[in-house]
Parts: structure tokens; sequence; C-alpha cells
């Protein structure tokens, strides 16, 4: 069972999110009809001020919620499995929200048969593709291990030992796959704000972040601090998609998963 303390943290929480401005105790307790008097209510954000989970700027002015408290709300609001999302909603939700939604096809390729032509090159058999590389003995017997691993592993793996001819072939068909970017606006106004690298705009903008990443919220990693990335496996129609959601954290999630969510 919730207790006060954290039931006037997730309340003020959600009160700033549709907000976005510091609220007092009075306001709070008449926002959601809270049977707690303002003095108590007051009381409990200064103790909450004092965990870092609330901010004020002024001693007469109301509390906001900071970057921390807003990392612990959504830990627990956005802990769930996604299954079939409406493609045409994240293209209009992520606009009117002010987020950038990531989505990419995930087909299952699978490493299934290596074939040596005349110790010259091999053929590198996946479900749905193949391709040649040179043929060495050590680069063959090294495949041979990896038959049955799926295509991201062999990108990962090739990468750490070296073989860039794999990877570089491999990460090519993966960037070739249907790949679409919602509200790019927003994502170049993070990246100018933040002054990101190239190389980790486009990992976005390419969609190698996409297989960098698990089922997962993201802070202060793969983005800046204030930020929230959250990373789903779902369908959209028949096809299955990763797709990463990137936005500050005072943005209302709980709208946005409830609006694209078809059940």
């Amino acid at each position: 069972m919730i207790d006060k303390k954290e039931f006037l943290l997730h309340s003020i929480i959600r009160a700033y999110i549709e907000h976005l401005e510091p609220i007092g105790s009075t306001q709070l307790k008449n926002m959601y009809d809270i049977t707690y008097s303002p003095a108590t209510i007051r009381g409990y954000f200064k103790k909450l001020g004092e965990e870092g989970f609330l901010a004020q700027e002024h001693v007469s002015s109301g509390r906001t919620p900071t970057t921390e408290a807003l990392k612990y709300y959504w830990s627990d609001k956005l802990n769930f499995k996604l299954d079939f999302v409406d493609e045409k909603a994240i293209a209009y939700l992520s606009k009117d929200i002010g987020l950038t939604v990531f989505i990419q096809d995930q087909k299952s390729d699978i490493l299934k048969n290596i074939l040596n032509v005349e110790n010259r090159y091999m053929i590198l058999e996946f479900s749905t593709f193949s391709i040649t590389v040179k043929f060495t003995d050590a680069l063959f017997r090294f495949l041979s291990d990896m038959v049955g691993l799926e295509l991201i592993h062999i990108v990962n793996i090739s990468k750490q030992v070296g073989a860039y001819e794999i990877y570089e072939k491999v990460s090519q068909y993966m960037q070739n796959k249907n790949f679409h970017i919602y509200n790019t606006k927003e994502f170049f106004s993070l990246a100018l704000k933040y002054n990101l690298d190239e190389e980790s705009i486009n990992s976005f903008l390419k969609g190698r972040i996409l297989d960098s990443i698990d089922e997962d919220l993201y802070f202060d990693n793969i983005v800046p601090k204030g930020y929230i990335g959250i990373c789903h496996n779902c369908k959209v129609g028949k096809k299955d998609v990763k797709m990463l959601v990137v936005g500050e954290l005072s943005k209302d999630y709980e709208y946005f998963y409830n609006k694209i969510t078809m059940n």
C-alpha cells in the first residue's frame, strides 16, 4: 500500500506534468481533492525536498519535482510490456506532445550456413539474405561456431574481434531495414541544445542505436540528463518492430502510451 509521502510525491509529479509549473500545497489539495491539510502536505514537501525529490526556487513559491523524482516516477509507471501500437497515433502524438519516436522493423535473421568456395571466399547464408567475404582458415573456423546466432550478435561479435568485412556488410544490410523517425525536428532541437557529436546524431538518424539497446528505460546514457529513452519490442500491424521513444522527463508518457496502444 502506498504511504502518504509517496502518494503526495506521485500527486505533485502528476500535477507538474499536467501544468509544467511549480505546485503549492493548497493548489495540490484542491486539484485532486486530497484529504490532508495544506500544513500536512507542506510538511511532506519539506521531507521530500530534503531527500532530493522536490525543488523550490523561492521560499514562498511552489515545488517542482527534480530530475531524480521524475526518473523514479517513470521507472515505476513505464515498466510494462507493449503489444500492438497504432503508427498513425504515434505520428500525430509525437508532434503534439513533443517526442521523437524511432521505429525499425525486426527481422529474425539467423546465420544458417557457411559455404567455403575453393578456399577463396565464403558465403554466409542468413535466413533472408547472404553475403560473401574473403576466406581465411581461422575466420572459417570462427564463423562455424557462430552458426545459429541471430544477426545482431554476429554484428557485435565481428566488430569486437576485428572481422570488419563481415561487420560492414552485415551492418549495411541492417541499415537497409525499414526504419522510420517521427518528429525528427524535436530530435534536432535536442541535438543542437546539447551539442551532440556527429557520431551520436547518426546513430539515431540511421537506426544504429536500436541495434545496440534492449527493451528498457534509459537515463543519462544514450540520452542527455533530463531526458528519457524508452525502448519496446512490439508490433505495428503484423510487423515485429523495435520502438524507441525519446523526450524530456516532464512529458506525459502515460497519455502517449494510452493513446497509441491498440487492444
